[in-house]
């Protein structure tokens, strides 16, 4: 399995190489903030602009800096070691749309439904969400795992709260990550590229240090958003 992944990372990885440090550029800020972290139980929120795009250039940071390069990935040197025990969040309707999606999942996809998109219909149970959060604390507890608490592209939507119950189930270290540049560089699922020479931003924080003996669910649900600058202020602040 291990080798199936890291060929599906170094394939793709070599496809979309030119997409992040040719006629785009990535720019990295705070990479610096995970170079040290444990192996496993590692949590990352961040927004969301595409829907491949942002994970594929995650997918070259990370195994970037597992080599030793600090806010780069101008050596692609790395895609021959890449983290294998990384997973990211996705939606299951998106990934089982055909072959390339389902090449994806094996790449480390963990599959959710997205019940808020079919807000008429009862499409899931109490079974199948406590399903999902067990297959996130899986991903979790073999190593690091992407997820986008807004659960859409949309800028300014509201977070949901299955990732707080993830964080309080599994005690992970939270660290946030803001992007941007992706939405007006590629088309909505990040496969075709709309505009060349754009500048694609990353920026890594430092871990969100979490009370669970003070903080609500609701707190823990607008740290998150704060951090991720997609909280109200964020909105207001862009829009004056």
């Amino acid at each position: 399995m291990h080798f199936i992944k890291r060929f599906l990372i170094f394939t793709f990885g070599c496809i979309s190489y030119n997409r992040y440090n040719g006629f785009n550029k990535l720019q990295l800020k705070g990479t610096e903030f995970i170079k040290d972290l444990p192996d496993t139980k590692v949590l990352f929120v961040s927004n969301h602009q595409t829907y491949f795009a942002d994970v594929f250039a995650m997918f070259h940071v990370f195994c970037s800096v597992k080599n030793g390069f600090i806010n780069s990935i101008k050596n692609p040197i790395y895609l021959l070691n890449p983290k294998v025990n990384l997973y990211y969040v996705a939606a299951k309707e998106t990934m089982d749309k055909g072959l390339i999606t389902k090449l994806l999942t094996y790449s480390g996809g963990v599959t959710v439904k997205r019940t808020w998109k079919k807000v008429d219909k009862k499409i899931n149970s109490t079974v199948d969400i406590l399903s999902e959060i067990t297959r996130m604390g899986i991903a979790l507890n073999d190593g690091w795992l992407i997820t986008f608490p807004q659960g859409t592209t949309r800028e300014f939507a509201p977070g949901r709260r299955g990732i707080v119950h993830v964080i309080r189930k599994y005690n992970p270290i939270v660290v946030p990550i803001v992007i941007d540049g992706f939405k007006k560089a590629y088309d909505k699922k990040g496969i075709r590229i709309k505009k060349k020479g754009v500048l694609n931003k990353m920026k890594f924080k430092k871990p969100i240090q979490l009370d669970f003996k003070k903080e609500t669910p609701d707190n823990i649900m607008e740290i998150i958003m704060d951090a991720i600058e997609q909280s109200p202020k964020y909105y207001i602040k862009k829009n004056l």
